[in-house]
């Protein structure tokens, strides 16, 4: 009986300290994003019988198309060690331009609606792009702080939209623009969830099969030694603040798509809601981290919370709260999982 209470003591603690290990190699590997996840849906579960049905689970799918596009190029700077504000802007300004565009060339070209809609398009892109290459030119080539840089052209970007759109809606573009991007399907899948996945599938390619993508890893982990190693960092945060841009806009014809109307305030918090989904995916803000599966999650997540709030019927003025206690936390843990990457428990 002695040696068997003894073996047991002996056992326990192994066997405690193992699940601590496991829970320890989760935080470290992805972050805190798996114990946030299981505590909402445990905690939404029980607030509403209507939270884990199908149809819900479903709709946050595609809800969260938006937000993880942008999501996707906000980690791609925050791997750079920046940050986007600008993303917001970049959504309304391709909304407007797009909308704008296609309006002016279905004057031009009435019975060619393809036509118009990609040159549509290409104009939305072309804005955002204008976006992106002014962060880059400002934080690559002239070392401006990315906080500064991308507040500043948030500010003018969302100025030139309310200047083309006076503060008014764009209406009367091609009904097959909304028909197509913002309500068809394709075998079945919607046409947003489609661009989606694809995206997805690019730029996970882009950041784990490139050398692009190693370059952006290696000068958000080091700037000095990417430089000292031969890269080209000013290209590097170049690419990394236009592939933004571009995402922020691919989400933005979507979305322009889903109301059918060129939109100023678009996009409106949805930069806060990119870092938050990145920061709670395990996207180090020091640079250098971060997985493309999952800031998915992340995004996905953030959806999940927001819907959850709005079947526990919490106003919007409260789930602001929420979200922002819920960023700051993520970061707080964030500084945490850095020691503990580093070596410094």
């Amino acid at each position: 009986m002695t040696n068997e209470a003894e073996a047991v003591k002996t056992t326990r603690p192994g066997a405690g300290f193992s699940l601590r290990q496991f829970f320890g190699d989760v935080f470290l590997k992805l972050g805190v994003l798996p114990f946030f996840l299981v505590a909402a849906l445990i905690i939404f579960a029980l607030a509403s019988r209507q939270f884990l049905t199908v149809d819900n689970i479903v709709n946050v799918a595609r809800q969260s198309v938006y937000l993880v596009l942008v999501s996707l190029g906000q980690m791609i700077v925050l791997v750079t060690g920046g940050f986007d504000l600008s993303v917001g802007t970049a959504i309304a300004l391709t909304s407007v331009t797009s909308a704008t565009a296609m309006v002016y060339f279905a004057s031009v070209f009435p019975e060619a609606a393809f036509l118009v809609v990609t040159l549509g398009i290409l104009t939305g892109f072309l804005a955002a792009l204008a976006i992106g290459a002014l962060n880059g030119l400002g934080v690559a080539k002239f070392g401006v702080s990315p906080f500064i840089m991308t507040l500043g052209v948030q500010s003018m970007g969302a100025g030139v939209a309310l200047f083309i759109t006076g503060g008014v809606p764009i209406g009367g573009l091609p009904y097959a623009f909304g028909d197509f991007f913002g309500f068809g399907r394709i075998a079945g899948v919607p046409v947003p969830v489609v661009v989606a996945v694809l995206a997805i599938i690019v730029i996970w390619t882009l950041m784990n099969r490139t050398r692009t993508g190693a370059r952006i890893y290696a000068v958000g982990g080091n700037v000095k030694a990417a430089k000292l190693s031969g890269i080209n960092t000013a290209r590097t945060l170049f690419t990394a603040y236009m592939v933004c841009a571009l995402l922020a806009s691919l989400s933005g014809v979507l979305l322009t798509a889903r109301v059918e109307s060129g939109e100023t305030n678009l996009g409106g918090t949805i930069a806060l809601e990119s870092i938050a989904a990145c920061v709670i995916a395990g996207v180090s803000l020091r640079g250098g981290i971060g997985r493309v599966e999952s800031v998915v999650l992340g995004a996905f997540f953030i959806v999940l919370v927001q819907n959850g709030m709005n079947l526990m019927q919490i106003g919007s003025y409260m789930q602001m709260i929420l979200l922002g206690g819920l960023l700051v936390l993520a970061v707080v843990i964030d500084q945490f999982r850095y020691r503990m990457l580093i070596g410094d428990r």
